[in-house]
């Protein structure tokens, strides 16, 4: 039975048309250090503190702080530098760019009665969470006698070949978009890998679901590149009061944006005895758009003059994601039509992820009005990511995968800032451990921060440079091709703030 006599299966199993994994969930669930160069210059190590636009993101109690209405607008260049390792063969790329990544505005109203509530805030503020500018290249000689036929063989395991042949005088991109909209995601990959002539099946019949590889084992020459563009952002709505002199509470309203787009692209060569494919070209391209929703819950309270301590309650956020994905592949041996595949968009329905709570203790010295030593803890179980509907078998098989893999993990952030006259100096660092149970697919992060500040009285001008380090080993393919490579990325930011009252 040939593959458009079984389109009521396709119907009836929707959860096959999915290609979302672990590597999204992630990717979605963590954010940088953005905003103003104040709060960057301190390593965002301001939950305690307020009285700074960025802050109000970490909690929005911090909008209470201000004595009046307050806006800051920021600039920042991003510099990314990939080192990179895969056997043999060692890269460098590097990535920068300039964007604005800050802008917002609180207003104050002062109680102009007795009441114990001394003051309320709103505010609105727009934010870049994380920056998804990105490129990196490996290339090496892989002697694990890994090749990207694994990938097809893994996809192609349990398919039947029925359902991945060509019908009579069917064109081959036909073929591979009715194979997308009846089965999905993973029969297609397994087509590719049949008519490049990749994979062959153990037995010429419509109902065989085992193959085998028209390569060689051996030594596998691979030249494999990422490149990535796109941002996450948030527009925050904020409320905040003062009780009395000692205790702001506040409330933020968060809606988030995703724009992301993703090109990789394998080159294998092989020279192996008795391997009909010596040569494979495999283009993968991803775009994304998602929208979402969280709040936050926050704090500060001031034990003293001196002492403040703040708490902070991220709650998940709720998003509804987008994709379309074009494919390219190419063989000494595939059929010249193959390379129409390339004009295919698979458009997958939209699905929900809801990424993990976050919450953040603080502590902040504040001494003489001259100076300050802030310092923030805060937890995250990315192991609580999660696809949904959670009913799906996919979604389900993807959400088992995330709650063994990933973990809880910790952030450190401590800064300081000193003023002289109408200078300020700053400071920071700050240690974000592994979302990985294993500690290496993402290494801990390490980051340091330096800025200057000078106060014409109302208005401020900031600048912060900071920068981190992270060293990941990145599979090539989350199947079949499981080989890593080590990535050393270095990140540095130069980052100018205006602030004013207003």
């Amino acid at each position: 039975m040939k593959k458009l006599n079984l389109l009521f299966i396709g119907i009836f199993s929707m959860s096959t048309i999915y290609a979302q994994d672990i590597t999204d969930a992630l990717r979605y669930s963590q954010s940088e250090i953005q905003g103003t160069a104040r709060y960057r210059a301190l390593s965002g190590a301001f939950g305690a503190l307020g009285g700074d636009m960025s802050a109000v993101s970490a909690n929005p109690a911090g909008s209470a702080v201000f004595s009046q209405s307050h806006a800051s607008f920021t600039l920042s260049n991003v510099d990314t530098e990939n080192n990179t390792r895969y056997f043999n063969g060692l890269g460098t790329s590097n990535e920068s760019n300039f964007d604005i990544n800050q802008g917002g505005a609180v207003f104050v109203f002062a109680s102009k009665n007795s009441s114990p509530w001394r003051k309320f805030t709103v505010g609105i503020a727009y934010e870049r969470t994380n920056n998804y500018d990105d490129n990196w290249f490996a290339f090496g000689t892989n002697t694990n006698n890994q090749s990207i036929d694994l990938y097809f063989l893994d996809y192609a395991d349990g398919v039947r070949l029925g359902d991945i042949s060509l019908l009579e005088g069917e064109l081959i991109e036909d073929a591979y978009r009715d194979i997308g909209d009846v089965f999905g995601f993973v029969h297609q990959q397994a087509f590719l890998g049949y008519q490049a002539f990749i994979l062959e099946p153990d037995a010429d019949d419509d109902d065989n679901t085992t193959y085998f590889s028209n390569l060689a084992n051996g030594d596998f020459e691979q030249d494999y590149s990422y490149f990535a563009t796109g941002y996450n952002g948030k527009i925050t709505f904020n409320v905040a009061t003062q009780y009395e002199d000692n205790l702001y509470l506040g409330l933020n309203l968060n809606s988030h944006f995703i724009n992301y787009e993703r090109s990789t692209l394998l080159f294998e060569d092989n020279a192996n005895a008795g391997s009909q494919i010596n040569f494979i070209e495999f283009e993968n391209n991803l775009s994304t758009v998602g929208s979402g929703f969280s709040f936050q819950l926050g704090g500060i309270l001031k034990l003293s003059t001196e002492f403040r301590v703040g708490l902070t309650y991220d709650s998940p956020t709720w998003y509804n994601i987008e994709e379309e994905t074009t494919q390219f592949i190419d063989s000494n041996l595939a059929d010249s039509d193959i390379g129409f595949i390339a004009d295919i968009v698979n458009v997958y329905p939209r699905y929900k992820l809801q990424t993990p709570a976050k919450i953040t203790g603080s502590l902040a010295y504040v001494f003489n009005k001259q100076g300050l030593i802030s310092f923030d803890y805060s937890i995250k179980d990315y192991s609580k990511t999660e696809f949904r509907p959670t009913s799906d078998a996919f979604f389900a098989d993807q959400n088992s995968i995330i709650a063994n893999t990933l973990t809880s993990a910790a952030t450190y952030r401590l800064g300081g800032e000193y003023k002289v006259k109408q200078f300020s100096f700053r400071g920071g660092y700050r240690f974000e451990e592994s979302p990985y149970a294993n500690g290496f697919t993402v290494g801990d992060l390490t980051g340091y921060s330096l800025g200057l500040g000078y106060s014409f009285g109302n208005t401020k001008l900031d600048i912060t440079y900071d920068g981190w380090n992270r060293t990941n080993e990145t599979p090539l393919y989350n199947v079949g091709l499981t080989d890593t490579a080590v990535i050393d990325r270095t990140n540095s930011n130069l980052t100018l703030s205006l602030s004013f009252n207003i």
